[in-house]
Protein backbone atom coordinates (compact mmCIF):
# COMPACT_ATOMS: atom_id res chain seq x y z
CA UNK A 1 0.00 0.00 0.00
CA UNK A 2 1.17 3.41 -0.61
CA UNK A 3 2.13 5.28 1.93
CA UNK A 4 0.31 8.72 0.44
CA UNK A 5 -2.62 6.31 0.55
CA UNK A 6 -2.34 5.21 4.07
CA UNK A 7 -2.21 9.03 5.26
CA UNK A 8 -5.08 10.38 3.18
CA UNK A 9 -7.36 7.33 4.64
CA UNK A 10 -6.19 7.89 7.94
CA UNK A 11 -6.84 11.76 7.50
CA UNK A 12 -10.46 11.20 6.36
CA UNK A 13 -10.92 8.52 9.12
CA UNK A 14 -9.45 11.24 11.73
CA UNK A 15 -12.18 14.15 10.27
CA UNK A 16 -14.94 11.47 10.43
CA UNK A 17 -14.54 10.22 13.53
CA UNK A 18 -14.11 13.55 14.76
CA UNK A 19 -17.26 15.19 13.12
CA UNK A 20 -19.61 12.22 14.66
CA UNK A 21 -18.04 12.79 17.99
CA UNK A 22 -18.92 16.48 17.91
CA UNK A 23 -22.50 15.53 15.96
CA UNK A 24 -22.97 13.13 19.10
CA UNK A 25 -21.70 15.88 22.13
CA UNK A 26 -23.80 18.44 20.05
CA UNK A 27 -27.01 16.03 20.11
CA UNK A 28 -26.41 14.60 23.75
CA UNK A 29 -25.52 18.55 25.25
CA UNK A 30 -29.66 19.51 23.17
CA UNK A 31 -31.37 16.40 24.45
CA UNK A 32 -30.11 17.32 27.87
CA UNK A 33 -31.27 21.16 27.39
CA UNK A 34 -34.50 19.90 26.13
CA UNK A 35 -35.15 17.36 29.06
CA UNK A 36 -34.01 19.76 31.43
CA UNK A 37 -36.71 22.43 30.04
CA UNK A 38 -39.26 19.75 30.03
CA UNK A 39 -38.91 18.79 33.35
CA UNK A 40 -39.45 22.33 34.55
CA UNK A 41 -42.10 22.74 32.20
CA UNK A 42 -43.89 20.02 34.10
CA UNK A 43 -42.77 20.95 37.70
CA UNK A 44 -44.42 24.58 36.73
CA UNK A 45 -47.60 22.87 35.65
CA UNK A 46 -48.01 21.44 38.91
CA UNK A 47 -47.26 24.36 40.21
CA UNK A 48 -49.75 26.48 38.87
CA UNK A 49 -52.81 23.87 39.34
CA UNK A 50 -52.01 23.12 43.02
CA UNK A 51 -51.98 27.12 43.07
CA UNK A 52 -55.62 27.25 41.23
CA UNK A 53 -56.13 24.12 43.78
CA UNK A 54 -55.40 26.05 47.05
CA UNK A 55 -57.11 29.27 46.09
CA UNK A 56 -60.31 27.56 44.90
CA UNK A 57 -60.54 25.13 47.78
CA UNK A 58 -59.98 27.67 50.15
CA UNK A 59 -62.45 29.92 48.93
CA UNK A 60 -65.38 27.25 49.05
CA UNK A 61 -63.78 26.17 52.23
CA UNK A 62 -64.67 29.57 53.52
CA UNK A 63 -67.94 29.67 51.79
CA UNK A 64 -68.85 26.55 53.18
CA UNK A 65 -68.06 27.87 56.90
CA UNK A 66 -70.75 30.26 56.59
CA UNK A 67 -73.68 28.80 54.21
CA UNK A 68 -74.90 25.53 54.86
CA UNK A 69 -76.76 25.58 51.28
CA UNK A 70 -74.44 24.50 48.03
CA UNK A 71 -75.06 25.23 44.70
CA UNK A 72 -73.29 21.94 43.38
CA UNK A 73 -72.16 23.65 39.48
CA UNK A 74 -69.73 25.71 42.06
CA UNK A 75 -67.99 22.68 43.24
CA UNK A 76 -67.40 21.89 39.69
CA UNK A 77 -64.23 23.66 39.44
CA UNK A 78 -63.21 22.05 42.21
CA UNK A 79 -63.61 18.25 40.45
CA UNK A 80 -62.11 19.15 37.96
CA UNK A 81 -58.40 20.59 38.90
CA UNK A 82 -58.48 16.94 41.15
CA UNK A 83 -59.05 15.36 38.00
CA UNK A 84 -56.04 17.24 36.19
CA UNK A 85 -54.27 16.47 39.46
CA UNK A 86 -54.94 12.75 38.60
CA UNK A 87 -52.71 12.74 34.98
CA UNK A 88 -49.95 14.89 36.44
CA UNK A 89 -49.78 14.43 39.71
CA UNK A 90 -48.64 11.61 42.61
CA UNK A 91 -51.29 9.18 43.92
CA UNK A 92 -51.00 10.37 47.94
CA UNK A 93 -51.43 13.95 46.45
CA UNK A 94 -54.41 12.55 44.89
CA UNK A 95 -55.94 11.46 47.77
CA UNK A 96 -55.16 14.48 49.78
CA UNK A 97 -56.73 16.47 47.46
CA UNK A 98 -59.91 14.48 47.38
CA UNK A 99 -59.96 14.65 51.01
CA UNK A 100 -59.75 18.37 51.23
CA UNK A 101 -62.96 17.93 48.83
CA UNK A 102 -64.58 15.72 50.84
CA UNK A 103 -64.19 18.24 54.14
CA UNK A 104 -65.35 21.28 51.76
CA UNK A 105 -68.85 18.55 51.40
CA UNK A 106 -69.07 17.92 55.41
CA UNK A 107 -68.72 21.64 56.29
CA UNK A 108 -71.62 22.23 53.91
CA UNK A 109 -73.73 19.63 55.87
CA UNK A 110 -72.78 21.02 59.52
CA UNK A 111 -74.59 24.06 60.71
CA UNK A 112 -73.54 27.52 59.91
CA UNK A 113 -70.23 28.63 62.11
CA UNK A 114 -70.48 31.08 64.45
CA UNK A 115 -67.60 34.52 64.76
CA UNK A 116 -66.33 32.21 67.33
CA UNK A 117 -65.43 29.03 66.20
CA UNK A 118 -64.30 30.81 62.90
CA UNK A 119 -62.09 32.69 65.22
CA UNK A 120 -60.56 29.20 66.37
CA UNK A 121 -60.37 28.89 62.91
CA UNK A 122 -57.03 31.38 62.63
CA UNK A 123 -55.43 29.24 65.41
CA UNK A 124 -52.35 27.39 64.05
CA UNK A 125 -53.41 24.40 65.98
CA UNK A 126 -56.50 23.94 64.71
CA UNK A 127 -57.53 21.75 61.91
CA UNK A 128 -55.90 22.97 58.18
CA UNK A 129 -58.03 20.94 56.07
CA UNK A 130 -55.37 21.88 53.15
CA UNK A 131 -52.28 21.11 55.34
CA UNK A 132 -52.16 17.49 54.28
CA UNK A 133 -52.63 18.78 50.83
CA UNK A 134 -49.74 21.16 50.87
CA UNK A 135 -47.00 18.01 52.86
CA UNK A 136 -47.93 16.07 50.32
CA UNK A 137 -47.13 18.74 47.37
CA UNK A 138 -43.98 19.42 49.27
CA UNK A 139 -43.13 15.95 49.42
CA UNK A 140 -43.70 15.08 45.56
CA UNK A 141 -41.60 18.28 44.61
CA UNK A 142 -38.79 17.34 47.29
CA UNK A 143 -38.19 13.75 45.19
CA UNK A 144 -37.40 15.82 42.00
Amino acid sequence: MDPAYFSAFAALAGSAIGGLTSLGASWLSQHVQYRAQEQTREVTRRQDLYKSFIEESSRWYADACMHEKVDISNLVGLWALVSRMRVLSSPKVVESADAVVRVIIETYRAPNMTLDELEKLLDPDATNPLRDFSVACREEFGRE
